[in-house]
């Protein structure tokens, strides 16, 4: 049996838009697509400057703007999902996230009230007061900007690698595509939690899924079997949750592009053994995820690769990072691309080589119990954000989404009745903030 993938390939975009090594480059983006789902993208073209910028103004905005300015501009104030969450208001894995975020998106009018509830997922941004953080705006619009563009062109080589031609995607794109970029901030665990010494560690036994500190320092990947480390043995030792900056999930729609903007560690990617490989901090690069929605129109070709972050340890410092979601469009339905059945063969050949996959998340964009990529999306949100799903989605659709048994008991008795409105579409009840 072929292992799977151990540590997470290199590819300089620069050569894309060379004629020499574009042949080259689409060969290795095809066999990380098959193989991985996960790559660091290095010579992107993005302005360094303004790289730098985004970085400086992310920390100004967790840092310095006061918590009174942050709640004037909480996700559930509206119900785009776009906004401000405070620490721990984020679930994934049915666990509280250890992490504050702020969600933006490329601005988008309020859509009008007979359009389907996923399309309040297209509306303006809250901001921040540029009182506190002047160059704040102007600045990630800027990134936001770039980064379409550089999705847009990365997309097409997909489409390349794939043996498609490079417009190929473009069906899925609305002429003014919203994408969508978090700034988001994982604090150290509690200074106050026990850290094992290396005996301590020793004791609770291996880690199974989690890096060996010596292999970290390294730059090295994780392996079953090994040590566990002084991380390792906090989650052997029950404390998952404070490990948890953000749990294990699949991003959505087709790409995602990740500026770690600081050098903590944390991120790991899940081989189809099932084990979590690191994916440190590397200056220059951005590392690009597959989304759902990529795996779905490819018919599975292309895998979305499930992800976590560890939080940082007491004296590590606070993990920053700045993740750009290429959006699709919400209207788009659920159909499988014409793939060549040569690289569907090279996809189950990977498969059968490496034993079948093991997966820690469920695949959620499936055909057939969704009709558009943008309700598979606004479930993905309302898992993740109950409180702003709770607020503002129809009653039906947010019971089909989180289950009585899956979400606080207040939370059930707090929602409003059964609407009889199609749960795709906005109920009336829904467009009125709830005061309470």
């Amino acid at each position: 049996m072929a292992a799977s993938f151990t540590e997470i390939p290199t590819l300089p975009l620069a050569q894309a838009r060379h004629p020499n090594t574009k042949a080259a480059f689409l060969e290795n983006l095809r066999a990380a697509l098959l193989n991985v789902g996960f790559l660091y993208l290095s010579e992107t073209g993005l302005d360094e400057g303004l790289v730098e910028q985004v970085c400086v103004e992310g920390r100004k905005f967790f840092e310095e703007l006061p918590t009174e300015e942050k709640l004037k501009i909480e996700m559930k104030n509206e119900k785009s999902f776009l906004g401000y969450s405070r620490l721990g208001n984020e679930t994934t894995a049915q666990r509280a996230d250890q992490r504050e975020q702020i969600d933006l998106s490329t601005s988008h009018d309020v859509p009008s009230p007979d359009a389907p509830l996923y399309h309040n997922l297209l509306a303006p941004n809250q901001w921040p007061s540029s009182e506190y953080l002047p160059h704040f705006r102007p600045i990630i619009e800027e990134y936001i900007r770039q980064m379409s563009t550089i999705s847009i062109f990365f997309t097409s080589l997909i489409a390349e690698a794939l043996g498609l031609p490079p417009t190929a995607f473009d069906r899925f794109f609305d002429a003014d595509q919203q994408h969508k970029l978090k700034l988001i901030k994982y604090p150290e665990m509690t200074p106050s939690l026990h850290l094992p010494d290396d005996a301590a560690a020793a004791a609770v036994g291996p880690a199974v899924d989690d890096e060996d500190d010596d292999v970290a320092e390294s730059g090295g990947s994780s392996s079953k079997g090994g040590k566990g480390g002084r991380r390792g043995s906090l989650v052997a030792a029950g404390h998952e949750a404070r490990a948890q900056g953000v749990g294990p999930h699949k991003d959505s729609m087709l790409t995602s592009y990740l500026l770690q903007a600081s050098p903590q560690r944390g991120l790991q990617a899940q081989n189809t053994a099932g084990r979590w490989i690191d994916v440190p901090p590397r200056e220059g690069t951005l590392v690009v995820a597959m989304g759902q929605g990529l795996e779905a129109l490819t018919g599975g070709v292309c895998a979305s690769t499930t992800h976590r972050v560890l939080s940082p340890l007491p004296g590590e410092g606070a993990r920053y990072s700045i993740p750009f979601f290429q959006g699709v469009s919400y209207d788009a339905r659920f159909e499988s691309m014409e793939v060549p059945e040569a690289v569907r063969a090279l996809r189950r050949d990977v498969l059968e080589k490496q034993g079948g996959r093991r997966d820690d998340v469920e695949f959620t964009f499936v055909k057939g119990r969704w009709g558009h990529l943008g309700e598979a999306t606004l479930m993905n949100r309302v898992k993740s954000h109950p409180d702003v799903g709770e607020r503002w989605v129809s009653n039906k659709f947010f019971l089909i989404v989180n289950p009585p048994e899956h979400i606080s008991p207040c939370v059930v008795a707090s929602s409003r009745p059964h609407t009889r409105h199609c749960p795709t579409h906005v109920s009336e009840n829904s467009r009125v903030r709830q005061t309470s």
